[in-house]
C-alpha cells in the first residue's frame, strides 16, 4: 500500500499496524519537505494539489514508526527525494531503519515533479537527472564499504567511514521511480526495479507490461481492476502497490476493502 503520512490522518504506526493484520506484503511512504506557495510546476494529478502533500511528516520518522510498530511488514519509500537530500546523512538514515528493523526497509527514489521545491535546496532542476544517480552511487559506496569514497561532478567525498551498515546485502533494494523517457537507463545504471507511478492510461499499461521483459518492474498506483492486475501478473510485474487516501481509520479501511475485493477478484476468491 501507498501512503501520504500527515498529521490529520491515520498515523504511519496505526497505518502499519493496520495493513500488516490485514496481511498486506508492504507499505510505502510519500515525501514532500514543503511544497513552494508560489510554485509553478504543474501537478499531474490536475489543478489544485491536494494539501497532504504540504502536511506530511518527515519521511524517516514515518518509516521508523511503522517498522517498529511491525514485525512482518516491508516498509520503504514511494519515493524518497533524494535530489533534496545530503547523501552521507541520507545513508546513515537508510542503513540504521534497515538495521533496526531487521532488513525490512525498500528504498524507492525519484527526482520529483516540482522545480521550485528543489530550487529550494539549492538543485538545479536541469541537472536532476545526473544528481540523483551520483547520490545514489555515492550511498551505495558508503553502504558497501568500510571506508569509502566517491567522485563525482555533484557528490564527492574522500575516504569515510559510515556505520552501521545495512542489515540486507549489499543493500536494500533501490527502486526507480519516474515515467520518464530515459528511466529504464537509470534503472539498469543503479536500481533494483522500475518503480512506477501508474497514470491509469492504457499506452502507459502497455509501456510497464513491455518494460518487465528487460527489468525488474513494481507498480504504486495500481488500479482497483482485477483485468489490469491480471496482465501486469502475466508480465511478470513483481509488485503492486495502492494508494490508500489520506484521513482517519474509516476512510482508509474502506478503501482497503475496495482493495481486497480486487485482489479476491483477480484471484477468483
Amino acid at each position: 500500500m501507498g501512503y501520504f503520512p500527515t498529521h490529520d490522518g491515520i498515523g504511519p504506526a496505526e497505518l502499519a499496524r493496520l495493513v500488516e493484520e490485514r496481511g498486506q506484503e508492504s507499505l510505502f511512504f510519500a515525501e514532500h519537505t514543503h511544497i513552494p506557495a508560489s510554485r509553478e510546476s504543474p501537478w499531474g494529478g490536475g489543478p489544485v494539489l491536494p494539501q497532504k502533500y504540504w502536511h506530511c511528516y518527515d519521511l524517516f520518522v514515518a518509516v521508523t514508526a511503522a517498522l517498529t510498530a511491525t514485525t512482518r511488514l516491508r516498509v520503504g519509500s514511494g519515493v524518497c527525494l533524494v535530489v533534496e537530500r545530503d547523501p552521507i546523512t541520507t545513508a546513515k538514515e537508510v542503513a540504521s531503519v534497515d538495521r533496526i528493523s531487521g532488513g525490512r526497509f525498500e528504498f524507492g527514489v525519484g527526482a520529483g515533479w516540482n522545480r521550485e521545491e528543489m530550487a529550494n535546496h539549492g538543485t538545479d532542476p536541469r541537472t536532476r537527472m545526473a544528481l540523483m544517480r551520483e547520490r545514489v552511487e555515492a550511498m551505495k559506496a558508503i553502504w558497501t564499504s568500510h571506508e569509502a569514497s566517491y567522485a563525482g561532478e555533484f557528490v564527492s567525498f574522500d575516504r569515510i567511514w559510515q556505520y552501521p551498515k545495512p542489515a540486507q546485502r549489499p543493500h536494500p533494494p533501490i527502486l526507480v521511480g519516474g515515467e520518464g523517457a530515459t528511466v529504464l537507463d537509470r534503472v539498469r545504471a543503479f536500481g533494483t526495479a522500475w518503480f512506477p507511478n501508474y497514470n491509469g492510461s492504457e499506452a502507459f499499461r502497455d509501456r510497464i507490461v513491455e518494460a518487465a521483459r528487460d527489468v525488474e518492474v513494481q507498480v504504486i498506483g495500481a488500479p482497483t481492476d482485477a483485468a489490469t492486475l491480471d496482465r501486469f501478473r502475466a508480465a511478470g510485474v513483481t509488485r503492486v502497490v495502492r494508494w490508500l487516501p489520506t484521513g482517519p481509520r474509516g476512510h482508509v479501511e474502506r478503501a482497503l476493502d475496495t482493495w481486497e475485493r480486487a485482489v479476491a477478484d483477480l484471484i477468483g476468491a
